[in-house]
């Protein structure tokens, strides 16, 4: 990516924060534009900033995304807002003359069911995880585009899928977030008001597998720099541990000492999540943050900015 110019497409996000810091280290000129100047669901609007804008490449990590409430409750605007933002990102891409696109995907796409680990060619072998399946359409599409735009006009599209984020950043709003985030809030909140136990969805059976976004962001400029190819590639740790576990890790960062107590009259989601990270170990990239590293930088990442703030 040397002298070239580089927009981080969903630049405020978790994860765009993250890829714009990472290209700081970068030979590049970062190209940025706020949601009030462009918004990306609207093909005009975005057509017309990237012929003015002219990006060399572009990493495509704008979404519309939440936890299992969120999906299920919204499954209009997930579906929506990422078919949408998608479409007219990619396309805009092909229009304008950019040389390489990465589009962000998730490891959601894979069936439910899914042999585990996932591999990259388990994709539609097999029914959705309902919960988030909106979202999961629209990432399966995107991924589709960009194969397609590939096949037909030569562009080189590429896509990868992480594992579950956390990390700075995160959304930690109860109605919307993903489980890492929730945890913490939950467990500071219980620790500061001195609950004796702290509530955790569903049995905390299901195996998760999670990456810190700092990470996940390495990852990206390496696939930008050394990967083209149609087959979408998976981005994770290898390494899984249960829902228990993770809230048992959570409550030792946050310092809650009280019980955990589960409640199973809500969903658990997926069974098992873990991902077959071979393809991209194999190019010679892995994750470099622990779980317990990454608990502590987003646990201190919420009480300097979330928890100050309020």
């Amino acid at each position: 990516m040397a002298g070239k110019r580089v927009w981080v497409a969903g630049h405020r996000g978790m994860v765009g924060s993250a890829l714009v810091e990472r290209l700081a280290a970068e030979d590049c000129t970062v190209l940025t534009v706020p949601r009030a100047e462009v918004d990306l669901r609207r093909q005009a609007e975005v057509e017309a900033w990237m012929a003015e804008a002219r990006p060399d490449a572009v990493f495509l990590v704008a979404a519309t995304v939440g936890g299992i409430l969120a999906n299920d409750t919204r499954p209009a605007e997930f579906l929506y807002d990422n078919l949408a933002i998608e479409a007219n990102v990619i396309h805009g891409a092909w229009t304008t003359g950019v040389e390489k696109l990465l589009a962000l995907g998730s490891a959601c796409i894979y069936p439910k069911h899914a042999p585990q680990p996932m591999t990259e060619e388990a994709l539609l072998t097999g029914p959705l995880e309902p919960t988030n399946q909106w979202y999961a359409v629209a990432k399966i599409a995107g991924i589709k585009l960009c194969e397609a735009y590939r096949r037909q006009y030569g562009c080189d599209f590429i896509s990868a899928q992480p594992i579950n984020l956390y990390g700075p950043r995160d959304n930690f709003d109860l109605t919307s977030s993903h489980v890492i985030p929730a945890l913490i809030a939950k467990a500071h909140h219980a620790k500061v008001t001195g609950q004796p136990s702290l509530e955790i969805w569903g049995s905390g059976t299901p195996r998760r597998e999670f990456l810190y976004v700092d990470d996940l962001a390495d990852a990206l400029v390496f696939l930008m720099g050394v990967y083209s190819g149609p087959v979408q590639i998976n981005i994770g740790t290898g390494e899984e541990l249960t829902i228990r576990e993770l809230a048992e890790a959570v409550a030792r960062v946050v310092d809650f000492t009280g019980t955990l107590a589960f409640d199973t009259s809500k969903p658990d989601g997926t069974p098992r999540k873990l991902l077959d990270c071979s393809r991209l170990h194999g190019m010679g990239w892995q994750a470099s943050t622990s779980l317990d590293e990454g608990l502590r930088r987003a646990y201190a990442w919420y009480l300097e900015t979330e928890v100050a703030s309020s």
